[in-house]
């Protein structure tokens, strides 16, 4: 199965595809943007009593209910001055130690830092990773998970094969081969990054600094220490049009993650994933 699935996506015009679904997506035609979100809703069992806006109703397009925002309180981001808080609602794909220059991508598949994240890569060699993966019910907002300074973006075009465990498992350097922004921050324990990786039928990737939405057309390294955007630990910093997958990356000696997290585990934006060492 997952050999035909991979082979299938492979065929598929995957741009083409995701592109026209996001056209879709953001189309404010009643019956559209109707059938969209009922359909969606009842097929994964969202729940609507924690959104701002809890009835269906009230959006504008497929869209902007799949981005919606939270009741305030609805997540508790950890207070602890040293906690570093998930940054998403998921589940933990991977998670550990960066061996050199290598993140666990699946059982028997490692995938390089530098292919990830190009020229952002420097200063996380033998640090600590963790990867989230976002499924469809999920609250679809990305924030932040320490007090930070953004000083470099790196939009990467590239494929948009789905993100789980068949493809995880089927398709060697997964993430370094599909559409990403890779996002550089400096904190008080050094630098950090957090990636956003595209996949099939994301629409898009956004962020809350201006920045160029995707698809991208080719590689674009900008540099923000002119006009640096600074955020609290929990701020949000963007969002994905149908989800995918978050890699968090910290420095050698700057965290140590929760012993009892492992893949497969259920998270929820704001809870602590780790604490930094001291």
């Amino acid at each position: 199965m997952a050999d035909w699935f991979v082979k299938l996506q492979n065929a598929l015009p995957q741009h083409g595809l995701s592109r026209a679904i996001g056209k879709l997506g953001s189309s404010k035609n009643d019956f559209i943007k109707r059938t969209f979100i009922e359909q969606f809703a009842r097929a994964y069992k969202v729940n609507m009593a924690e959104a701002e806006r809890s009835h269906l109703g009230d959006y504008e397009s497929f869209n902007d209910f799949f981005t919606r925002a939270l009741k305030p309180g609805a997540r508790t981001i950890s207070q602890r001055p040293d906690a570093v808080v998930c940054p998403a609602d998921g589940a933990i794909s991977q998670l550990g130690s960066i061996q050199g220059d290598t993140l666990l991508q699946a059982k028997g598949h490692r995938y390089s830092l530098t292919g990830l994240s190009g020229s952002l890569s420097a200063g996380f060699a033998d640090g600590e990773f963790i990867t989230v993966y976002l499924a469809p019910k999920d609250y679809h907002r990305v924030h932040l998970p320490f007090a930070a300074t953004l000083t470099h973006t790196l939009a990467i075009p590239g494929a948009l094969f789905s993100v789980n465990q068949s493809t995880e498992a089927g398709i060697e350097g997964l993430f370094c081969r599909n559409e990403r922004l890779v996002c550089r921050f400096d904190t008080a324990f050094g630098p950090m990054l957090v990636v956003f990786v595209g996949a099939m039928i994301v629409a898009s990737i956004e962020t809350v600094w201006p920045e160029q939405t995707s698809p991208y057309r080719q590689e674009v390294l900008t540099n923000h220490d002119q006009t640096p955007f600074s955020f609290a630990k929990g701020d949000e910093i963007g969002r994905f049009l149908l989800g995918s997958t978050v890699v968090c990356c910290f420095p050698p000696g700057a965290v140590k993650l929760k012993k009892e997290l492992r893949a497969g585990t259920r998270v929820r934006m704001g809870e602590s994933l780790g604490d930094l060492i001291q």
